[in-house]
């Protein structure tokens, strides 16, 4: 009888220390029984090396055949496996320092024939995740290598333990058998962990593999993601392949990988993954060429990756994987995640991805339209990124928007600033604020950077002051800035009609959490900065003539909560929407036209509301879009008012009327600010973006253009 590795646990910090042992352990399994053992740490040997010896390394254990493990190594030394406990603000996520010809050059090394079955293995770019992160189980498309995540392992790997299924090129195994290998791990994993969550991340095949396991598994917490999922093979334009691709000479079949790479995938969106966005259109295009020169030569790999039978084994494998899982959608409790590509040429996954979202209970749907069908290769998607602005990132059974926040990356940050990179040249916003002697300067000097800190203001009309401000905050101090936000933004009800991934989404990846008392309260305790807006959607969605007016409640909702954690509280004011846009149609207007009234009406009585135990204009928070048409630009300023501590005060707030006068101070220093740069931004030479831009091009960044003396 041959024993073979059927499934085995492992952290990516494997054999770092010896001390680190609950986390290893290996499952060896009898192919002709269901007799399996669990082996120790210490009583495991790599090819004749045992696992914890003098020198320690990290590596990622691979099944290399008849029983024999394999393990990628690189040295550390001991006393550097600390598992950390949370992420700084603008980490580095590797994104961008692999890319497809990565894939290509290691899928040389994984399809050597060993004669092995199907395995897990942990890529060794994962490192050492967070504490109690949880697990992430990667199920491959077509190609079966297990590699579909190499642009993503970095980023991943600090946030979950990440397995990779790796199917050998040669082998055979029927489809259930690999959805009870799979199912084995989960099950294995979900019993000692019972209390988090275990992630399915199935690409194409893999998405029938990961829903088949989850109709199987509905007591089990699963969280599914699915990319451009296979589940529509029966509507593929693949379908027509099969009879010409059997009768296709052997000697024709290197040309099939060519072909199909074009099919699955977008070349360009390949090969712009590592190329900065910020780069001159000419140094672009430069690295650009080159890259598709180094790329269209490794295309070739693709014939020994699915050679002539493996190929015709896989489509034949789809066909049956997809009638198994579509025969099964409606057993699935698990929730969904799909990402479907607008250019895939392999499959219906738009049209596919809607009908999931119609047949599951729990399914929610990011379009990406310019991307094919291997989108996770592409460049313009971060998984890890939409992971974290549809709120699917969490260590336990119920999400914890404060203990499960994941700070926004450098890679993140940066692509940001790139997408808004046009409204910050719009807008050139001037930030000032207020030093403890009441002197005003120029950026965030007067801002203090040790929380906990308060920021309340004015809310322009959209919000449209958001990003300027934390995206500065970031900049310049290196803080995020939590902002609490209305709840109905967290229900998926208010994304964009096409479901892309939208600036909704992006707010979540940068710190935004609902408006609640044990936010609050949890983003004090951590000492956090935090952004406020007492107007909320009321003062957001204003109406005509109302600019610039506050539309605060009679209560002080948040002056003794901040006292109670001794918090810095920051008024500051923000002008410039009226020099950015003209509001056409507002919610009066809008009212009174008979369909749209009933649209409005019905819509914000599905929604959560607010504030319904309050009367007066601060009660109406009904969600609707203005119609505005746009000016030409003018600028953004914001003044921050000089910090007001209540360290020390806890036992005076206590009062109501102390607090209430604290309250109405905070207000009327917001007024004030506004007042003010309504007044000196006549003052300022450049406020019209004709002038900024002339400067710019000869003298300074957009963050740098002078204004008015403060």
């Amino acid at each position: 009888m041959v024993s073979i590795l059927k499934t085995f646990r492992v952290s990516p910090c494997f054999a770092l220390n010896s001390e680190y042992k609950p986390r290893f352990r290996v499952r060896v399994q009898s192919l002709g029984n269901e007799d399996s053992v669990v082996l120790s740490a210490n009583s495991v040997r790599v090819n004749g090396v045992s696992s914890v010896g003098e020198k320690e390394r990290i590596g990622s254990l691979n099944d290399v055949g008849n029983g024999g493990l394999g393990l990628s190594v690189g040295e550390k030394k001991k006393g550097d496996d600390a598992v950390p406990e949370k992420l700084e603000v603008l980490w580095d996520d590797g994104y961008g320092t692999q890319t497809v010809k990565d894939y290509l050059d290691s899928a040389k090394e994984m399809i050597r024939p060993d004669g092995g079955p199907p395995r897990w293995f942990c890529p060794v770019e994962c490192g050492c995740p967070l504490k109690d992160s949880p697990l992430l189980l990667f199920l491959p498309g077509m190609d079966g290598l297990g590699l579909g995540l190499i642009l993503h392992h970095k980023a991943l790997g600090k946030v979950f333990e990440v397995w990779c299924m790796h199917i050998p090129v040669y082998d055979r195994t029927p489809f259930e058998e690999l959805v009870t290998f799979v199912e084995m791990t989960v099950r294995l994993e979900h019993a000692s962990s019972p209390n988090k969550p275990i992630y399915l991340v199935g690409d194409s095949f893999g998405g029938c593999l990961a829903l088949a396991v989850a109709a199987r598994n509905p007591l089990i917490d699963l969280v599914v993601i699915l990319t451009n999922p296979a589940t529509s093979f029966g509507r593929s334009q693949l379908q027509p392949l099969l009879p010409p691709l059997e009768a296709l000479p052997d000697g024709l079949h290197i040309t099939i990988p060519y072909l199909l790479s074009f099919v699955m995938g977008d070349p360009m969106k390949m090969a712009m993954v590592d190329i900065k966005h910020t780069l001159p259109p000419t140094a672009i295009l430069d690295q650009l060429s080159r890259n598709l020169t180094a790329l269209l030569p490794r295309l070739s790999g693709l014939a020994d990756i699915i050679p002539k039978d493996t190929l015709l084994w896989k489509l034949k494998l789809l066909k049956s994987a997809a009638a198994y899982a579509n025969s099964r959608l409606h057993a699935i409790t698990a929730e969904v995640l799909v990402l479907a590509s607008g250019k895939d040429n392999m499959l219906p996954s738009v049209d596919e991805a809607q009908r999931l979202s119609n047949s599951l209970r729990n399914c929610i749907v990011r379009f990406f339209k310019d991307n094919g069908h291997t989108i996770l290769l592409e460049d313009g998607v971060n998984l890890l990124t939409v992971i974290k602005g549809t709120c699917k990132y969490r260590r336990s059974r119920r999400r914890d928007f404060i203990k499960d926040f994941l700070p926004p990356s450098i890679s993140e940050f940066k692509q940001a600033q790139a997408n808004n990179r046009w409204f910050h040249f719009g807008t050139s916003s001037v930030m000032l604020s207020t030093l403890e002697d009441g002197k005003i300067v120029r950026g965030l000097a007067g801002v203090p950077k040790d929380g906990p800190v308060l920021l309340v203001g004015y809310h322009m009309l959209l919000g449209i002051e958001l990003a300027p401000l934390v995206e500065e905050f970031l900049r310049e101090k290196n803080v995020l800035v939590h902002g609490v936000a209305h709840p109905e933004l967290f229900t998926g009800k208010t994304g964009t009609q096409s479901n892309e991934f939208s600036i909704i989404d992006l707010i979540k990846v940068f710190g935004a959490v609902p408006v609640t008392g044990s936010n609050l309260f949890k983003l004090f305790s951590t000492k956090s900065h935090i952004l406020l807006y007492p107007g909320g959607a009321r003062e957001a969605l204003h109406r005509k003539g109302e600019k610039y007016k506050l539309f605060w409640p009679d209560q002080p909702e948040f002056v003794r909560m901040a006292a109670r954690f001794g918090a810095t509280i920051v008024p500051f004011g923000v002008i410039g929407e009226d020099d950015i846009l003209e509001l056409v149609l507002d919610y009066d207007d809008l009212m009174r036209i008979p369909g749209v009234h009933d649209y409005i009406r019905n819509s914000n009585q599905e929604g959560i509301r607010l504030r319904t135990e309050m009367s007066g204009e601060v009660a109406n928070q009904d969600f609707y879009l203005p119609g505005l048409l746009p000016k030409i630009p003018g600028r953004f300023y914001y003044l921050f008012g000089k910090p007001i501590q209540t360290k020390g005060r806890e036992n005076m707030l206590k009062d109501r009327q102390n607090a209430n006068e604290l309250y109405l101070q905070i207000k009327s220093e917001v007024e004030r600010n506004m007042a003010y740069l309504v007044e000196k931004r006549e003052e300022d030479p450049y406020r019209g973006i004709i002038e900024r831009t002339v400067y710019r091009a000869t003298s300074a960044p957009m963050h740098q253009v002078p204004t008015f003396e403060p």
